[in-house]
């Protein structure tokens, strides 16, 4: 990847991480750090990846996205937005009464959203589904879902992990954002899924381990699982919870609060000095 499109790519995930703050510290209440973490996955998947055109959500053979890990909503919204499916101003309008950007996506009300999700587990399964139907019917669309690390604790996702690689569903693509932390600690401390690239290996994956903030492997891992024939890819992406925020960054008590005024002010004023120096 060249570097201009590197920058650009940069620009527009620090973008995405101010739309993730604004969003949560307007709504009083979200989950910042699992969101900040995945930016570049979703940058990368939604302004270069991914076929899909935002004046046309709806469009039949376009590439999905499942956001398994749906309490990363404010990514996703403040992605979409950016990509041009709603003006980025709603997303001051986070879980407020009678918004459609709630604290989970929703597929019935909010445009470029491919699948309601929040119930940890149940995101893959449905991507899973999606993927099937695509191969059931011939059609060239590919899907991609992101898992948390602590999410993959949940019985239902190897449920969907052992369906996937005996169907060999080589159109679908998961990456488990590998932060190490969840709500009440470090993955080790509360239900270790280690070693994850192992075990999706004896579900029957192909597997390829990234630092998830990389996009020259993020890309490189993208077109890796293109080739990959008989089997659906794992991209375990190693990040950083509350990625770009100073006092976010792998500090668990950040995984479900929002800042107070003070701290949002921080949070900002680091984000746009970030991206200032990426002009």
């Amino acid at each position: 990847m060249d570097q201009a499109t590197k920058m650009q790519l940069a620009r527009t995930a620090c973008k995405v991480r101010i739309g993730i703050i604004e969003g949560v510290h307007s709504a009083k209440s979200g989950h910042p750090g699992g969101s900040l973490s995945i930016a570049e996955i979703l940058t990368y998947l939604y302004f270069v990846k991914m076929h899909i055109d935002p004046q046309n959500p709806q469009m039949e053979d376009r590439d999905r996205l499942v956001l398994s890990k749906g309490h990363a909503a404010p990514a996703l919204y403040a992605t979409l937005a950016q990509r041009g499916y709603f003006d980025p101003s709603e997303l001051t309008t986070l879980r407020k009464t009678g918004c459609r950007l709630q604290g989970h996506p929703d597929m019935k009300h909010i445009p470029g959203v491919d699948m309601s999700s929040g119930s940890l587990g149940q995101g893959v399964s449905a991507a899973v589904g999606m993927a099937l139907s695509g191969k059931h019917f011939g059609k060239p669309y590919r899907v991609y879902t992101i898992l948390g690390d602590g999410e993959i604790e949940e019985g239902q996702v190897w449920e969907a992990a052992m369906f996937a690689g005996n169907k060999q569903l080589d159109n679908l693509v998961a990456f488990i954002d590998y932060n190490n932390l969840q709500i009440d600690g470090t993955v080790e401390e509360v239900n270790s899924p280690a070693p994850i690239d192992e075990k999706f290996r004896a579900f029957k994956w192909h597997v390829i381990c990234i630092d998830g903030h990389d996009y020259d492997q993020i890309e490189a891992a993208l077109l890796e699982a293109e080739q990959v024939k008989g089997k659906p890819t794992a991209i375990v992406a190693k990040t950083q919870k509350g990625r770009g925020v100073s006092y976010m960054e792998d500090a668990v008590n950040w995984h479900g609060a929002a800042p107070n005024d003070e701290l949002y002010e921080v949070a900002i004023r680091e984000l746009k000095a970030q991206l200032e120096s990426l002009q």
